[in-house]
Order: C-alpha cells, then structure tokens, then sequence
C-alpha cells in the first residue's frame, strides 16, 4: 500500500483491538430513565424506533431520533431517558430485576409512546487509546438525518435489528461481528462531518498536508524521520509544519512518532516471542538501552517486564462491559 492510499485511522483502529458485545436490547415506553456510571470502556446507544434523550455532565442534553446513534468514546457516564427532565434509575439495578431473553432485552416505563434503543459496550487496549479516543469528545453522536445516499451505518443497523429479531443459529456470533463493524463505522461517519476548529486527531486527518506525515510516520516507522525531513516531504517550512501538526494533532511530530514506535513495539512485545533488540530495531533504534528507556518513559516499565505482565492478564473477551 503506497502512502497516498494509506490511512493512519486502519492503523490505530488495528492496533486498539476492540471488541464489542451488547449490553441490551432496551424497550421502553411512556416515561423512563437509565443512569449509566462513568466506566473505563466505551458505549454505544443506537435508537432503532422512537426518540430518547442522553445527558452527559458538562453537555447540553441531546435528543436522538430514529437512526441516531451515539458514543461515549471513553465510557462517561450518562444517562437514557424519554425526556430531558424524567427521573433515572441505575442500568444495573434495572438489569437485575429482569431476565432477559437470547435477544437481551430490557424493557422499562409503561404505556405510551415506544422508543427501541440498541445498547452495546466496546473493550479496547487502553495502552494505544492515545490518539484515537482521548482527543474525541465526551458524547459523539452520528445522526442518521445528515446522510445522504447509501449509508453503511444504516445498513449495518438494519441487519443488526434483524439478527436481534430472528435469533437465527449463529445469530450471536453475527452480533458481536456487526457490533464490532458499527464502532468503526461511527468513527468513521464522524470523521466526515464538518466540526469546525480544535485538537482532534481525527480533524488531522482532514488536512492533507498532516494527514500525509501522520501516513508517511505510520508506513516508515523504522525511518530516521526529523522534522526537516517531515517538512519537506509535506513541502512546508518546519516552524509552519510544527506549528500546524501540533496545533491539529495536540502534540510536537516526534513526540507522535515515538509514541506510535512504542505502540508498535508493545504489540509486538504482547504477540510474539521476538527479542527486544529486533523489536527496537523494527521501530526505528539502533541502540537497545535507547529504545528501552523511550519505552519505560512512555510506558512507566521495561520492556521486558512489559512483555511478562501483559501475558499474565487474561485476553479481552467476548463480554458485555458491567455498567
């Protein structure tokens, strides 16, 4: 893949394995609320029929109409309810009051108007959350009336609703499949939309010039980049490159490239059996004692302890994240 066609957004997206499974398949009617804590995964909210509002401390509540979706990208608390103003209840003292069937469902209020939400949570490697997910803001939310012509969110929905409704065999592994596709898809139909100046890796990659060093450091890390080097491949001057990748990235271009070296190294160090010096060498460091001393500053342990204490976890699994 050549640097024009490569897209830092693949990268990342790879190396924060997430992995989603539903929370619920939430029905409620008349007049309702859910509070969910603050946890340290993200949740996604998708309003297949009806209307809800979701509050976020610090942001102005949010109506979400049918097709809207919303994700709390870093797992703020919030809450779900029929208007702005109902009272709310835990999510998990709700859930425990209800057996739910194979189709997870949780069905609150009573009377009146229906609303149909799917509720999903994603686990992620939160040793590469930087840059993706710290930068996003608390309540992203993607709303179905800004499509125009086909749209894959749509569509992944549509099917997701209808694995919900026919529980077919195979219906749970397809799930937690569409799940996992609908995180990259809300991202990525975010991204599109126009929201104007700020720090936002993602803005980032609307703006050619950074989008094409951010590509060129993803595709070489191994490459003894200097910000002369990056400026005249982007064909800037280095204070005016600096300047602009800072200001849209939220951090200096080395900074970004060691930071993304040692989260290429971590995966490795985590998935293979390789020697420290090979990896060191795959990232760009000549010297071993170079590369485990950027590694500890940034990571706040050595490689190879890194290496030991990441086996001993248990692997992210297949389950829905506890609210």
């Amino acid at each position: 893949m050549s640097v024009e066609e490569r897209c830092p957004l693949d990268d990342v997206l790879d190396l924060l394995r997430v992995r989603g499974a539903m929370m619920a398949n939430l029905r409620g009617s008349g007049t309702w609320g859910l509070k969910l804590p603050r946890t340290p995964h993200a949740t996604l909210h998708a309003v297949t029929a009806g209307t809800c509002w979701v509050r976020v401390a610090g942001e102005q509540p949010r109506e979400l109409l049918a097709g809207d979706l919303v994700l709390l990208p870093t797992g703020a608390a919030h809450s779900l309810a029929s208007d702005p103003a109902a009272a709310t209840r835990s999510w998990a003292s709700v859930a425990k009051e209800q057996s739910r069937n194979p189709a997870h469902e949780c069905v609150v209020g009573g009377g009146g108007s229906s609303t149909h939400a799917i509720c999903a949570g994603f686990t992620y490697d939160h040793d590469v959350a930087q840059p993706l997910l710290s930068l996003l803001p608390a309540m992203l939310v993607v709303s179905a009336q800004t499509a125009t012509g086909e749209n894959q969110v749509q569509t992944t929905l549509r099917m997701l609703r209808h694995e919900l409704n026919t529980q077919s065999s195979g219906s749970a592994t397809v799930i937690d499949r569409l799940i996992d596709v609908l995180f990259v898809q809300v991202i990525r139909a975010w991204s599109r939309e126009d929201r104007g100046a700020g720090t936002s890796w993602l803005h980032a990659l609307r703006d050619p010039l950074v989008a094409r060093a951010l590509a060129l450091m993803h595709a070489g890390p191994a490459t003894p980049w200097t910000i002369d080097a990056l400026a005249r491949e982007v064909s800037m001057s280095r204070a005016t490159f600096t300047r602009r990748f800072t200001s849209l990235v939220g951090e200096p271009p080395l900074a970004y490239l060691t930071r993304w070296r040692m989260d290429l190294a971590a995966r490795q160090l985590r998935e293979t059996a390789n020697a420290v010096s090979s990896i060191a060498h795959g990232v760009g460091y000549t010297s071993e004692f170079a590369f485990s001393r950027a590694f500890t500053r940034l990571r706040g342990v050595a490689p190879g302890r890194y290496r030991s204490e990441v086996r001993r976890r248990s692997p992210l699994r297949r389950t829905p994240p506890s609210h």
